[in-house]
């Protein structure tokens, strides 16, 4: 029942300020063109048929009378098999001149695919200069998503964001979900400076 509620539909975080409680439900809105006549149902990708969308969708409350003039379709991410074509730095293995980045590499997500890129520039200069690849550490989002593009062991490799679980686990238990976190995060932001001084970034 609550399926939906924790995908495109998810209110975490969005509090109504008319009544200071969160939403059961949102439908968040992306304007899509200068004048504001057009928008976008962010997340709706769907393998609903258009007749049926314009029939579900209209149920929301706001969007009885909506006019639909494009309907959702499922994209599909096409990427390339990374765990066996590429290293940590995402380099090429049988061509080290080449490196990937981004969406095609296995990452998921617009800040893990610009994160991606900007760590495969730092290694393409030190590619260039002959210089050993920054070896980002496991606990950081960045170094925990390369080992993952480059070191996942399963027999079915699939886009990944960055998140908790792919990191290295802090060391001792601890109970509480939001306090282990926020440690990791932590000890990530530290290994990061601890790189960036010993990396002269």
């Amino acid at each position: 029942e609550d399926t939906l509620r924790y995908g495109p539909l998810k209110p975490v975080g969005l509090v109504d300020k008319r009544t200071n409680e969160e939403s059961y439900a949102v439908v968040q809105l992306r304007k899509e063109n200068k004048e504001g006549t057009m928008f976008n149902l962010v997340g709706f990708q769907t393998h609903l048929k258009w007749g049926e969308q314009k029939r579900v969708f209209g149920m929301i409350p706001g969007l009885e009378n909506a006019e639909f003039v494009r309907y959702g379709v499922m994209h599909r991410n096409t990427y390339i098999n990374s765990p066996e074509l590429l290293n940590h730095a995402f380099q090429l293995k049988k061509e080290p001149r080449l490196f990937f980045a981004g969406q095609m590499t296995g990452v998921e997500g617009y800040l893990e695919s610009a994160a991606s890129g900007l760590m495969v520039g730092l290694q393409v200069d030190r590619y260039l200069d002959d210089r050993s690849f920054i070896d980002f550490p496991k606990t950081t989002a960045i170094g925990s998503l390369s080992h993952y593009v480059s070191n996942y062991e399963g027999s079915n490799f699939q886009p990944m964001n960055v998140n908790f679980g792919i990191m290295d686990p802090w060391p001792q238990k601890i109970r509480k979900k939001k306090e282990k976190n926020a440690l990791i995060a932590n000890r990530a932001l530290e290994d990061l400076d601890a790189l960036k001084a010993k990396e002269n970034l």
